[in-house]
């Protein structure tokens, strides 16, 4: 069987004297989307820092392509091709469509001294990435951020992610915010990335979404996996009855966050985590 792109092996996760995340062993292969279902204060929000490299576990081990790895920080996670797209995608409102897909990398013209930025090209080269994903409606790179659907965002940064090279995609609630017609946006850019041979995670507490684009999904209870099953293998009854008990992780999640925002990201004595916390 082909090695998965992504895997997780006995993760554990302690914040001092807090453990969010129990024995958590996972894996992601190309084309495939891993659904990590849980309700809020399941653990997910842990779990996807540990994946983006914001937090080392405490132990355990992460691999790419069969070789453990350890990611200093975010930056070093997103050049090995993990890529995370959160719940509002990420993009800036007042940009446009164009600034906003190169932010930080602009694509430039000219020479030396005099180079600028090259507005049609980065215009050009986004609006195609989107519409690529099947996005049609947008058409002009300099349209703002802002005025986009919250479907159309997703897309975007969905896009951007793929663009610069992303080999796994992190959704976090992609879904979560959005109405009917712009979660099945969404839902198709899913199915897409899919197609092009990226490995999706896709992290969700809405059943229905995870069962119309997930191949593998795993529960996510109190910081521990409750269930590990292939599509087909659960009904959506058995999934959302056993969802329902995570309720409890949330006030220990919460604790954790408290903390750090009072000790200025620092996290509690004793934890393992070198790296910054994303506010």
């Amino acid at each position: 069987m082909e090695t998965p792109i992504l895997e997780l092996k006995s993760v554990n996760k302690s914040f001092g004297p807090f453990d969010v995340l129990h024995d958590i062993s996972l894996r992601v292969r190309a084309g495939e989307v891993l659904c990590l279902l849980g309700d809020n204060g399941a653990g997910k929000s842990t779990l996807i820092k540990t994946l983006a490299g914001v937090h080392k576990p405490t132990s355990g081990h992460i691999l790419m392509d069969g070789q453990p790895v350890t990611f200093s920080g975010p930056s070093e996670a997103q050049g090995r091709g993990i890529a995370t797209v959160h719940q509002f995608g990420g993009t800036f409102p007042l940009m446009s469509i164009g600034r906003s897909f190169f932010v930080g990398v602009e694509p430039t013209k000219g020479w030396g001294p005099f180079k600028i930025y090259d507005r049609k090209r980065a215009n050009e080269i986004a609006v195609k990435a989107v519409r690529d994903f099947g996005i049609t409606r947008i058409d002009d790179g300099d349209r703002l951020v802002g005025g986009l659907s919250g479907g159309e965002r997703q897309s975007l940064a969905i896009a951007r992610a793929v663009y610069f090279g992303a080999r796994v995609l992190i959704l976090d609630e992609p879904t979560a915010a959005l109405g009917v017609k712009q979660a099945s946006h969404v839902l198709r850019i899913v199915n897409e990335a899919k197609r092009r041979g990226l490995a999706v995670v896709f992290i969700t507490h809405q059943v229905m979404h995870a069962m119309t684009v997930g191949d593998h999904f795993a529960v996510l209870i109190r910081g521990a996996i409750a269930d590990d099953f292939r599509k087909g293998q659960r009904s959506r009854e058995e999934i959302t009855d056993l969802m329902a008990g995570g309720e409890t992780m949330a006030d220990l999640e919460a604790k954790v966050d408290g903390y750090m925002a009072e000790h200025e990201g620092h996290p509690p004595p004793g934890s393992s985590t070198d790296a910054p916390a994303m506010r």
